[in-house]
């Protein structure tokens, strides 16, 4: 870890060399998740939300063959300013592969929790993480994510798997890995834009310190891997379930009458159903991620109280 490429922004350098709780960040979401300027202002926000918090954000990208863990404003405008397929978009396939090649490269749920492990910070804040695609069982389409999170002791606090994958699946196939979920307040899983999944929580936590102390036990008891800390979406934010469901449908039809596949299959899903929600979609997903980043503040906090 002690050789990895790591460049440290100066207020993340200081946050952890303080003992300070300080919470990671990826970064496809500002290269393919919205257009320059709105993915700049975003970025700035959440950040912002996790400052208020009283924890130090670190967005993580790949630039110049480094790994930046945490981007002064002048590095998140550039990144924001990324013409459209010139960022990779990186998962612990290709992390490697971009840095040798001194690419541009934007993290994933995987390849962020990859960096973050390699820089020391035990929590990471995203939006939803990938999982099982519909149809898996024939295309073997599962993200990275899952397999990332049985491996890399880091909590990643998300609104559970992105809506427009297959949930039970995905659910199963973490819990075969034996990565904890955690549902947060709440008994049901939640479904990104929806509260509610009508899936039951495996487990549930009410507070950050639990979280924390469950990272520290498993810690002791020599576990491999992370936690998923599934935290529902603000309601008043919220498309419920029986809104959003008809539109994921639509939009997946769409995916397969044009034969999209692979990497390419998110961005488009995720187009669609902006289009087809006339932006709402957008505006809720803007608010899970400042609400999943205002917990992993108070996760990292506790776990910086008692390290």
């Amino acid at each position: 870890m002690k050789d990895a490429p790591l460049t440290f922004s100066p207020e993340v350098s200081a946050a952890l060399a303080d003992g300070r709780p300080v919470v990671a960040l990826e970064s496809t979401i500002i290269t393919h998740g919205m257009p320059y300027p709105q993915n700049l202002e975003m970025a700035r926000e959440v950040e912002s939300v996790i400052r208020d918090a009283g924890a130090t954000p670190a967005t993580i990208a790949v630039m110049g063959g480094q790994i930046h863990i945490g981007l002064t404003d002048p590095a998140l405008e550039a990144l924001a300013q990324t013409p459209p397929g010139q960022a990779m978009k990186l998962s612990r396939a290709d992390l490697a592969v971009c840095l040798a090649t001194g690419r541009t490269g934007a993290t994933t749920v995987a390849a962020t929790m990859i960096c973050a492990h390699l820089a020391g910070i035990r929590v990471f804040a995203t939006g939803g993480i990938g999982g099982v695609h519909r149809g898996a069982e024939s295309s073997f389409d599962i993200s990275a994510d899952l397999h990332e999170l049985a491996q890399t002791p880091v909590t990643v606090v998300a609104a559970g798997a992105k809506a427009i994958l297959d949930l039970p699946k995905t659910w199963e196939v973490l819990e075969t890995l034996g990565v904890p979920v955690i549902a947060y307040g709440q008994d049901e899983l939640p479904a990104f834009w929806s509260r509610g999944s009508g899936i039951p929580a495996p487990l549930r936590m009410d507070s950050p310190a639990d979280i924390a102390a469950s990272a520290a036990m498993r810690a002791r008891l020599g576990l491999r891997g992370g936690q998923l800390v599934a935290n529902p979406i603000p309601a008043e934010a919220e498309i419920p379930r029986h809104e959003i469901m008809p539109v994921i449908e639509r939009a997946l039809s769409e995916a397969e009458a044009q034969r999209i596949a692979a990497k390419s299959v998110t961005p488009f899903l995720l187009q669609r159903i902006f289009e087809l929600t006339g932006g709402r979609s957008l505006q809720s997903n803007i608010a899970l991620v400042l609400n999943n980043a205002r917990l992993a503040a108070g996760i990292a906090s506790e776990m910086s109280g008692s390290s």
